[in-house]
């Protein structure tokens, strides 16, 4: 992360405030490191694509959605594009009702905007009781928002997490369970056992999700939605589209309008 910016929130950390807000921006290609932070954190981008990973797996945030990240875990932000981050940080222990893992959220038009007048609050002197009206109604957003299905848990186990990465690395494998089975030396009904204790998935589903976080990575990057299609293991453009609109309800094409 750079310096300034670490410098910031470490300092916004140590003020006692439920809920502190600050911005950055970072150039497309840039990273924020591994890190972790003491208090429960919001990640909302309002420009560019965000590309998360953590040791509780990874995930895609576009610019209509938030990252809620639980104290303590450690990350890493990957930017796909430019990317203007707004971040709160948040003491969810002094505050209840907030989700108790993380998460990506749907962000209202509400949501979207107090984020942006929170940024504005300064971080030293007194609330004015416009600011703290805004902040208590930003924390009640945030206990109302919808969740959406953009998390890609990884498995503990070694083997397991050796295959998850090869089909990370490569979302147009074909492979079957039973295949993956026989690399590690085990029948496919002990494979799907495992595969669903590790990650709390079964194999297909999580192939499935796995290749719907690939595709958002590259529709953000200004792919073709038919090359995106093929990329990730898709025979054709509408099977694919079925598949994408059965997970948000709108065509890739639609999806970060």
């Amino acid at each position: 992360m750079e310096r300034s910016a670490t410098a910031r929130h470490l300092h916004f950390h140590d003020l006692p405030r439920r809920l502190m807000a600050m911005e950055n921006r970072w150039p497309a290609g840039s990273s924020t490191g591994w890190h972790s932070h003491p208090r429960a954190q919001l990640l909302y981008a309002t420009e560019g694509v965000m590309i998360v990973h953590s040791e509780a797996g990874s995930w895609v945030v576009p610019p209509n959605r938030a990252l809620w990240m639980v104290a303590g875990l450690r990350h890493n932000v990957i930017m796909s594009g430019d990317v203007l981050i707004r971040t709160a940080y948040v003491d969810a222990e002094a505050i209840t009702r907030l989700p108790r893992a993380s998460c990506v959220i749907n962000v209202s038009p509400l949501l979207r905007e107090l984020l942006v007048e929170a940024v504005r609050i300064p971080a030293s002197g007194k609330l004015s009781p416009r600011d703290r009206r805004l902040i208590a109604l930003l924390i009640d957003e945030l206990r109302v928002s919808s969740t959406v299905a953009l998390h890609l848990p990884m498995p503990g186990d070694a083997r397991l997490r050796r295959i998850c990465d090869a089909l990370i690395e490569r979302p147009d494998d074909r492979k079957g369970a039973s295949a993956w089975a026989e690399t590690i030396g085990v029948g496919e009904r002990t494979f799907q056992r495992m595969f669903t204790k590790g990650t709390g998935m079964s194999f297909s589903r999580w192939r499935e999700q796995a290749r719907l976080l690939a595709a958002l990575t590259a529709i953000a990057r200004g792919d073709k939605v038919i090359d995106v299609a093929l990329g990730c293991g898709y025979s054709s453009h509408s099977a694919f589209t079925a598949m994408f609109r059965r997970h948000f309800g709108v065509p890739p094409s639609a999806f970060y309008r």
